[in-house]
């Protein structure tokens, strides 16, 4: 497996089961992706996002009816406390060449990654399934530790854009931009305030 990021963007992500981990799974792609969740009944927290929910009973449902469902589908998700019913649309999902994601049940070819993510980043992290609360507790770690990354990358966005026109070595200009990014006295001053941490870096890295 290899981590991308992808621009769902008017694509049709299928999410079948209307619990609680349908529900996340749906946040997940819900205001990026045209999201349809399919099941009996859906949570309350599922009706609030902006996605499509669908009555449908899997038990009554032939292959089918979800082959058709399915299709032209970018990423179908089995979030259903059935594991027969989910490796049964996995297997579907696999004969349409469709991305799949299994929630319980025989893996699928698609993990949905723990995200920490701001206005200016987002990283991502995965155990490939091994151990969710260490998904969780990177995410956690990384929210807690690095608070004031966007403000970094907004600096080392504007200072690499004023090297670029002031300083013609490429490896100079990766140093200093590395030794920005390491520097605890930069980021204690993006604790206080942007410009604060702005004329610390001039002063230092670039006109010191």
């Amino acid at each position: 497996m290899v981590p991308l990021f992808v621009r769902l963007t008017g694509r049709k992500v299928i999410i079948f089961g209307g619990g609680e981990v349908a529900a996340r799974k749906a946040q997940y792609f819900s205001g990026e992706a045209d999201v349809r969740v399919f099941s009996r009944s859906h949570l309350e927290a599922l009706r609030q996002l902006p996605v499509t929910c669908i009555v449908i009973d899997l038990k009554d449902t032939s292959d089918e009816v979800l082959d058709d469902i399915i299709h032209n589908a970018f990423i179908v998700i089995a979030a259903t406390s059935d594991r027969i019913q989910n490796n049964r649309i996995g297997v579907i999902c696999s004969n349409q060449g469709i991305l799949f994601n299994n929630a319980d049940g025989e893996p699928g070819d698609l993990i949905i990654p723990s995200v920490s993510s701001g206005k200016r980043h987002m990283m991502a992290f995965s155990t490939l399934g091994r151990s969710p609360a260490i998904s969780r507790f990177i995410r956690e770690y990384l929210d807690t530790t690095f608070v004031h990354l966007d403000s970094m990358i907004e600096l080392q966005e504007s200072l690499r854009q004023e090297l670029l026109s002031t300083e013609p070595s490429r490896q100079k200009r990766s140093a200093i931009l590395r030794n920005i990014a390491r520097d605890p006295d930069v980021w204690g001053a993006l604790s206080r305030s942007y410009r604060d941490a702005e004329d610390l870096a001039r002063r230092r890295y670039i006109h010191g």
